[in-house]
């Protein structure tokens, strides 16, 4: 699942960087900017709803499992940043000038933690392939 929601939440982000982006720039299109990052907030819980389930299937912890520690205390920022959003839109505490800004520092952490979680699977893998550099592939051993 993360697979697929992973690079959807990239994009959506994207586009509602763009979106921010403009809006805080020439004032124009503050409604759809506004729109976009509570759509990039929801897919934001989405990932962290099925993220924190993986953990608990792999690591018998939903949250904080020693390998993604780091990654998981970065995430709870993000996850505030995205809720304090949230709670500004609804409860009317700031002007759309306002909520673009507090978009752009949750968007800000959101980089910093996709950063962290890019690079921890790029080790995994490159450690999985010094881990099995030498081995002869599963079905291929030649018996003594």
């Amino acid at each position: 699942m993360q697979g697929v929601l992973a690079p959807i939440q990239f994009l959506v982000f994207l586009v509602s960087l763009g979106l921010v982006l403009r809006a805080l720039y020439s004032g124009e299109g503050q409604g759809v900017a506004i729109i976009s990052v509570v759509i990039k907030t929801l897919t934001l819980y989405a990932i962290m709803i099925t993220g924190a389930i993986w953990e608990k299937v792999v690591f018998d912890r939903y949250l904080f499992a020693p390998v993604f520690f780091w990654e998981d205390v970065f995430s709870m920022l993000v996850l505030a940043l995205h809720t304090a959003y949230l709670a500004a839109l609804a409860l009317g505490w700031l002007e759309a000038r306002g909520l673009m800004w507090l978009a752009l520092a949750a968007y800000a952490a959101y980089v910093v933690n996709a950063a962290q979680f890019v690079l921890k699977l790029r080790a995994a893998r490159l450690q999985s392939s010094a881990d099995n550099r030498g081995r002869t592939p599963v079905g291929l051993e030649v018996a003594p």
